[in-house]
């Protein structure tokens, strides 16, 4: 058969009179196809390729490679309706039918994330139910959902990022179709969605690829969750090409708007052309005349992930900021302890986030050790994803507490707003725009051996915080044994908080609706913010609008504060104009206390734990 009829290198596809089969399998003498009891042999094609067409096979069979060490599910598997150890079913993707055509796509500016958990997300757990919610996210003001990896995996939970069958949505939130009728709903309501992909490792469980082939995985360095891949040794270019099919995969089937790349820095390749190159390539030609977004996690924070192809980059959209993350645990809670040592939550660190993304751009970094993070200072604030909660930090509490347990509440409102209206990209995690009680905790429905092994691998990297540690053996009473279903269960939301907790809510729909609609907090520019430090935790944020006029974001973490005199430029109103309030954290519908005029004949009086944004206005239109 002609390959040129393929879409995809290699995993099953229907074809004119039949299925064809291609799989790389250089470990293998032969090849062939198992399904309903039945072997049909596939050709060897040369370099550890195997093809064929069976004609007897149509969409919904099930099938297994037949190999010299024994029958395995496809590596490229579609769909595994009985999980990774089962059959592989064929999938006919072009039985959805799309109502999605005139969808433009999710491009670099002006996007709002919220990731979320399918399994947890709701109670059902399901992509159908997941859609159901989606108009409460279309009223909140997100523009761009980060579904968290939905790779299959053993099991009847698990976060995701133990994924071993790359290119099977997980049967545990419905079929591909159920995956393909979400994302078409979303894109419906105007909402974008991305998929986060682990091109780092495979899960510990399930994984039949050295059968297929170990140059599936590198000698050359070592990775923090498992083997590494092989993107550069001997016989890495079948590994490539599979990766590199996986991103366009997701993209072409599926609709979605690009990816969210986990881990990137235990990603390794040494070749002249990277392969996060080549998969951010691929994802913008796959996603044709719809633009696409691409974000990386990179905990070492090198930039060259955003800069341009032409300038030596990887020509991604952005970089979750931990930076930002972790001073403001440091503000919110006060505590400075494990990997957040390097960090001290002060008004300075929040002015230079806002102008540079990042506070370690290479400089000496104790937690480590080593120095950290690249130059950034020329970079635009959009290209950094900043978060107060997200998946990882959440659960790196003892007991995967929300935010608004640790924080006091005026201070937390106050951080709200500084996420919401920076110049950088914010991120929201499921159920905090209304202060979920749900906690998120890691859980993994592991075999009993293998549960005992990541039970206790979780509770030593926690022991590295002293104030988990100290605990000693009440510790163990205390964790949450991630293989248990009431783990599973306990982080599920419960969206009728919504209206429980209508405030909170409110609060973060007004704050996204003034980002959305305000001319200047809208449009961030490079350049396009300074501040200054007014007392020990509070300072001042100016936002230059131009003919908009320019905006003063004021954030008191600490008490009242009276600033007489106040000889900071940044605090001027513009000629012949005066400052008003145009929101504040400590109005009384979000559970505030009210605020008064900041700018007095007093000088400027700042109320404590509060977040207040000012406009200009002719000097008769200034409120009393």
């Amino acid at each position: 058969m002609n390959p040129s009829v393929r879409r995809f290198p290699v995993g099953a596809e229907l074809v004119p009179g039949g299925v064809h089969f291609r799989v790389w399998a250089p470990a293998s003498r032969r090849a062939a196809v198992e399904a309903d009891g039945k072997q049909h042999p596939l050709e060897s094609e040369g370099g550890g390729y195997f093809s064929g067409l069976v004609p007897e096979l149509a969409a919904g069979a099930r099938y297994k490679f037949a190999l010299d060490a024994g029958t395995f599910p496809d590596p490229v598997s579609r769909f595994q309706p009985e999980g990774p150890h089962g059959p592989s079913q064929v999938v006919d993707p072009a039985a959805f039918v799309w109502t999605d055509g005139d969808w433009p796509g999710a491009g670099f500016a002006g996007q709002v994330i919220y990731e979320f958990h399918v399994g947890t997300f709701t109670q059902e757990g399901t992509w159908a139910a997941a859609a159901r919610q989606l108009p409460a996210l279309q009223e909140l003001g997100v523009t761009l959902l980060e579904i968290m990896p939905v790779a299959d995996f053993p099991g009847r939970f698990g976060w995701g990022y133990d994924g071993v069958c790359f290119f099977a949505p997980t049967r545990l939130y419905g079929t591909p179709d159920d995956f393909r009728a979400f994302v078409n709903e979303a894109h419906r309501l105007g909402l974008g969605a991305i998929l986060d992909v682990v091109y780092n490792h495979f899960g510990p469980d399930g994984c039949y690829l050295r059968q297929f082939s170990p140059d599936y995985f590198s000698t050359k360095y070592q990775n923090e969750w498992g083997d590494p891949l092989n993107f550069d040794g001997p016989n890495c270019g079948p590994v490539r090409e599979f990766f590199l099919a996986n991103a366009r995969y997701w993209i072409e089937e599926f609709h979605l708007d690009g990816l969210r790349l986990d881990a990137t820095q235990q990603i390794f390749d040494d070749s002249p052309s990277h392969i996060l190159a080549e998969v951010s390539a691929a994802v913008r030609a796959a996603g044709g005349r719809r633009a696409v977004y691409i974000v990386n996690e990179n905990e070492v924070q090198h930039t060259q992930l955003v800069r341009p192809a032409a300038e030596g980059g990887f020509g991604m959209d952005s970089l979750w900021n931990d930076d930002w993350h972790h001073s403001a645990m440091v503000a919110l809670t006060g505590r400075g302890e494990a990997y957040y040592t390097d960090y001290r939550g002060t008004p300075q660190e929040f002015i230079s986030m806002a102008k540079y993304g990042y506070l370690y751009q290479g400089q000496r970094y104790k937690w480590q050790k080593a120095r950290r993070g690249t130059p950034a200072l020329d970079l635009h604030p959009a290209h950094f994803v900043n978060f107060t909660q997200n998946h990882d930090q959440v659960a790196n509490t003892l007991s995967g507490r929300r935010l608004h347990e640790l924080a006091a509440p005026g201070v937390l409102r106050a951080m709200t707003a500084l996420l919401l209206l920076g110049p950088n990209t914010p991120m929201l995690f499921q159920g905090q725009e209304f202060s979920a009680s749900a906690p998120f905790v890691y859980f993994a429905d592991h075999h009993p051996e293998l549960a005992q092994m990541v039970a206790k691998g979780r509770q030593t990297f926690l022991e590295q915080f002293p104030s988990i540690a100290c605990l000693g053996s009440q510790l163990d009473a205390l964790l949450c044994r991630p293989e248990q279903p009431e783990t599973f269960e306990r982080c599920k939301l419960d969206h009728r908080e919504r209206e429980k907790n209508a405030r909170v809510f409110r609060m973060h729909k007004d704050l996204l609706a003034l980002r959305r609609n305000d001319p200047v907090f809208r449009e961030p520019k490079l350049r396009g913010v300074d501040g200054a430090v007014l007392g020990p935790a509070a300072f001042v944020l100016r936002f230059f609008g131009g003919d908009a006029g320019d905006r003063l974001l004021v954030i008191n973490l600490g008490t009242d504060l009276h600033l007489d005199p106040a000889p900071e430029p940044l605090l001027a109103p513009p000629l012949r104009r005066a400052w008003a309030t145009l929101w504040t954290s400590e109005c009384p519908d979000y559970g505030g206390g009210g605020t008064p005029a900041l700018d007095t004949e007093n000088n400027w009086l700042l109320p404590g734990y509060a977040a207040v944004v000012l406009h200009p206005v002719a000097p008769a239109e200034q409120a009393p």
